[in-house]
Formats: structure tokens, sequence, C-alpha cells
């Protein structure tokens, strides 16, 4: 495995172990003792999967402090656009936002940590999502920004995303009550 500094502090594209033959592939998305010697959080409390169709966007979702938590996101089946934008007042990279593709075949997965909001846009049908994140699900706590409200271009004209994310508030909005 090995980690990769993206232009947000604190989020890194990490390459997972990959090995293929004749009976398949083999895919390490998670190793203890590598992401503790990385000072990357350790400790994962729930674990999901989305299955996506093409231009379904989903986000941008993050959890409100105290039950703000680290994210470790990759793609076993298919292919997303991954966003990540640095909510953290006092972070250099404030305000700023990165995609990166994650897929099946890249083999990588993206670390997010507290303080970020985070999104992605399905590729390909069928795309399964995984998401580990660090502390329990807190519906108090759960909140989103809207996801045409940064100044991201999702280079898309037709989207499909839930009510719930089509309501968020803007990232300007958000600014006046930010917690981090």
């Amino acid at each position: 495995m090995k980690i990769i500094a993206t232009e947000i502090i604190g989020v890194y594209i990490v390459e997972n172990f990959h090995a293929k033959d004749n009976r398949g592939s083999f895919t390490k998305t998670f190793h203890r003792n590598f992401f503790n010697d990385n000072n990357l959080c350790c400790e994962f409390s729930e674990s999901y999967f989305s299955i996506n169709n093409k231009n379904v966007i989903r986000g941008m979702h993050f959890q409100l402090p105290p039950y703000d938590h680290e994210k470790l996101v990759y793609v076993p089946k298919g292919k997303i656009l991954d966003v990540v934008l640095d909510l953290r007042k006092n972070s250099k990279t404030y305000g700023k936002a990165i995609s990166v593709e994650l897929s099946s075949e890249n083999f990588q997965s993206i670390y997010i940590p507290k303080g970020c909001a985070h999104g992605f846009k399905s590729l390909e049908d069928d795309t399964i999502t995984v998401y580990n994140v660090a502390t329990v699900y807190n519906q108090e706590n759960d909140f989103g920004l809207h996801y045409n409200s940064f100044g991201f271009d999702w280079e898309i004209e037709k989207v499909i995303i839930s009510e719930r994310d089509s309501n968020f508030i803007s990232f300007n909005q958000f600014k006046e009550k930010n917690p981090f």
C-alpha cells in the first residue's frame, strides 16, 4: 500500500495492494499498521455501500462535531468521480475542492479527514461505492451542502439526485455557522 498526498491537507489517495491471477483478483483496502504508521485513523465504527446508476450525485455529506468523522472510500465495482471540499476554517486549503476518479480498475481509495464534505458522481451504471467511517451515524448531526454551491464543475447536464441532497444549503450559507 502507498499513500499520495492531495491538494487538500489531510486528504490522501491510497494505492491499495492488488493481485490478479487465473482465479480472479484480490485487493487489500485497509491495513491497521499501515494506517497507524501514516498517522491516519485506524478505528472505523461503521461501513456502508451504495449502488448507483450513471449520473447519480450523492453529496456533499458530512457530520457536525462532535460526531464528525474520518472516511475511507473505495469502489469495488464501476467508477466514480469522488469530490472532497475542505470546511476547516483554520486550514490552508479551506474552501478548496478536489476530485479523484476511483474505480474497480485503479484499485485506489480516498482517505478523508474530519471537517471535509464528501460527495461523488457515478460514472457508470451499477457502480458500488463503499464508505468506512470513524464515528457512528448521528441523525441530528448529519449535514450536507448543495452539490452545486461551491464552484465545482461536475460536468453533467442531467443530474440524478435525492430530494434530501437537492435541498441542502449552499456553502455560502454554511460559512455563517461553520463549526469546524
